[in-house]
């Protein structure tokens, strides 16, 4: 597979500002990384309770 050039990812962007809008992006962004928290809290948890149980 090839690398993303300058023009292709500036291209994305564009496309991705026209879909959403400027202040919905920020808004995903944010869900975004509140979903991979949560997700990395859920697995530490699961490691712990393991190793409680050993």
């Amino acid at each position: 597979m090839e690398n993303f050039g300058f023009w292709e990812i500036l291209i994305i962007v564009l496309i991705l500002l026209l879909l959403f809008g400027g202040k919905k992006i920020p808004e995903l962004a944010k869900g975004l990384g509140q979903g991979i928290r949560s997700f990395k809290k859920a697995l530490k948890g699961e490691d712990e309770e393991k190793s409680d149980k050993e």
